[in-house]
């Protein structure tokens, strides 16, 4: 791991963390909490941000990972996702992982981690033993087996970053939002990060911490670290008596198609499924004149446009696994922007070259299930006191620049190679 180049981060520095997302947010109530008196938190728009990739209805909580390292992480973040802090926000649904695949890879590598953690699973061959645990999945998931892990769920996402966006203002985080917030680019002062450059003027920092997700290559060059690739997710409207019908569904991701699917979400009813693939690439010319995968710096929340093919995998992942629903219409659709990594680790580290200037980012689409401990191993890494391992799961790497993007390849992606989308598809995010 790099560090500072002159000296280590003070308790009365004045820290501007870039992005209220899981990593800036999570960041912030915990650099808070170690006694850092001058915390800000840019972004722009209150969190949690439309088109951040950790929002929306809901999120996967799973201990279920082929790596032992995120599966002992996991298992931390369970304990507080249970906690009274959490309440409300976290729904015990139960999980599953199939495939069509006997003897599936990856599949078997994440049971073995549950082994060694002692965390109980139950397999099954055909999709009648996993009927009978889960009646409402009947009628999809032809010739599949997996396994149950009844310990594992979804969170509400949007709530949950609201709720730690306010205990972040509780304990006198301060945020910037609008215009004012909208951080343009980095100020560096002979290769020293002096604060940053926003849409109406500038702002002084002593540090400057960019958990700025798929947006990050725009401010720093991290090409080789992560990259951003659009993940399709759409929404259904059910009405009451098809979501009851649904009501004790597990999450379940199924891993011949990449696609996994959350239970309805209670009041309102909505039946969501995303794919967790390769994903679809977006070039945008950088200020410095860098060409990088991002999505745009505009609210892209708003945009229903789902490339044609993207569309057309979410509605095979339907017929596949809950085939009842698989023509209704979309109540809405969206690509969800994961930063990608190309192990899927994160990357928490400072700049090896600018001074002042941490990274915290690269989620790779598993990183919001960490929500409640994510900033401790942060901080930790920014204090220098995080295990050996950590520190070299979540280093930059020695080449910073990238002649192409980053494709993770963790072993728990599916669906067809990455995409680059067209201008006229670009036009309509």
């Amino acid at each position: 791991m790099a560090q500072p180049l002159s000296r280590a981060p003070s308790k009365d520095d004045k820290i501007l963390i870039v992005g209220a997302g899981v990593f800036g947010l999570s960041t912030a109530f915990e650099l808070r909490t170690r006694g850092y008196e001058n915390i800000t938190v840019l972004d722009r728009m209150m969190p949690p941000v439309p088109d951040g990739s950790s929002v929306d209805v809901s999120r996967v909580i799973r201990y279920d990972y082929a790596d032992p390292f995120y599966g002992k992480l996991a298992t931390e973040a369970m304990h507080e996702w249970t906690s009274d802090a959490w309440t409300g926000l976290y729904h015990g649904s139960g999980f599953v992982m199939s495939s069509q695949t006997p003897n599936e890879p990856y599949i078997e590598k994440c049971k073995t981690v549950l082994k060694s953690q002692q965390q109980p699973f139950t397999s099954f061959e055909n999709v009648s033993e996993l009927f009978l645990k889960y009646p409402a999945l009947k009628g999809g998931l032809n010739q599949s087996s997996g396994y149950i892990n009844t310990s594992g769920g979804w969170a509400d996402a949007a709530g949950s970053i609201q709720r730690l966006a306010g205990r972040c203002s509780e304990l006198g985080v301060s945020f910037i939002v609008g215009p004012r917030g909208t951080v343009r680019r980095l100020r560096v002062d002979r290769s020293r990060v002096v604060g940053v450059e926003t849409t109406t003027g500038s702002i002084d920092g002593t540090t400057v911490i960019l958990a700025t997700g798929a947006w990050t290559n725009k401010l720093t060059d991290v090409s080789a670290a992560m990259s951003s690739s659009g993940q399709p997710v759409g929404f259904i409207q059910l009405s009451p008596e098809e979501s009851r019908s649904l009501s004790q569904m597990p999450v379940l991701i199924d891993l011949t198609s990449g696609c996994f699917v959350f239970p309805p979400t209670p009041d309102t009813h909505l039946l969501k499924i995303a794919r967790h693939s390769h994903g679809f690439q977006a070039e945008h010319e950088t200020k410095d004149g860098r060409i990088v995968s991002t999505p745009k710096l505009s609210n892209g929340a708003t945009s229903s446009f789902l490339p044609s093919d993207a569309d057309a995998g979410l509605r095979e992942g339907l017929r596949f696994i809950l085939p009842q629903f698989a023509n209704y219409p979309w109540k809405r659709r969206r690509l969800c922007w994961y930063t990608d990594t190309p192990e899927g680790n994160f990357v928490v580290d400072f700049h090896p070259k600018i001074d002042g200037l941490f990274i915290a980012a690269g989620g790779a689409g598993h990183a919001f299930k960490f929500l409640p401990v994510l900033g401790r191993h942060i901080a930790d890494c920014f204090e220098n006191k995080a295990s050996a391992e950590t520190r070299t799961k979540w280093k930059l790497p020695a080449q910073l620049s990238a002649s192409e993007p980053i494709v993770c390849n963790d072993g728990s992606r599916r669906g067809p190679p990455r995409r680059k989308l067209s201008r006229s598809e670009q036009a309509r995010l």
